[in-house]
C-alpha cells in the first residue's frame, strides 16, 4: 500500500476556496481505481491548514491519480492559494499486525 499525507496553509483570504477545492478533489479522488481512502483534515492548532491523508492500493494507482487532469489542476491551483508551498510526503506501507 502507499500512504501519501501532505498540508496547505491557506492565506486568510483564500481558506474558503481552499477548502472547497480540497473537498471536491477529495471526492473526486476516491472514485478512482485503486484508492483505498482520500481524506483532508482542518488542523486544530493552525485554523488556515489543511492536512491530507491517502491510501492507494499500488504505486501504479498513485501515479495514475497524479496524471489525472483534475488532479494536476487542483495541485496548480492551490499553489496559487496558499501562505506557503505545500508540502507532500510518499510512503511505501504495508500493516502490522500488533
Amino acid at each position: 500500500m502507499i500512504v501519501v499525507t501532505g498540508d496547505i496553509v491557506a492565506k486568510p483570504d483564500t481558506l474558503d476556496q481552499v477548502l472547497a477545492l480540497s473537498l471536491e478533489h477529495v471526492r473526486r479522488s476516491r472514485a478512482e481505481p485503486g484508492c483505498i481512502s482520500h481524506a483532508v483534515h482542518r488542523d486544530e492548532e493552525n485554523a488556515l491548514r489543511l492536512v491530507f491523508v491517502e491510501q492507494w492500493s499500488d504505486r501504479a494507482a498513485l501515479l495514475a491519480h497524479f496524471a489525472v487532469p483534475a488532479s494536476r489542476a487542483f495541485a496548480k491551483a492551490l499553489g496559487g492559494l496558499a501562505a506557503q508551498a505545500p508540502t507532500l510526503q510518499i510512503y511505501d506501507a504495508e500493516p502490522v499486525q500488533l
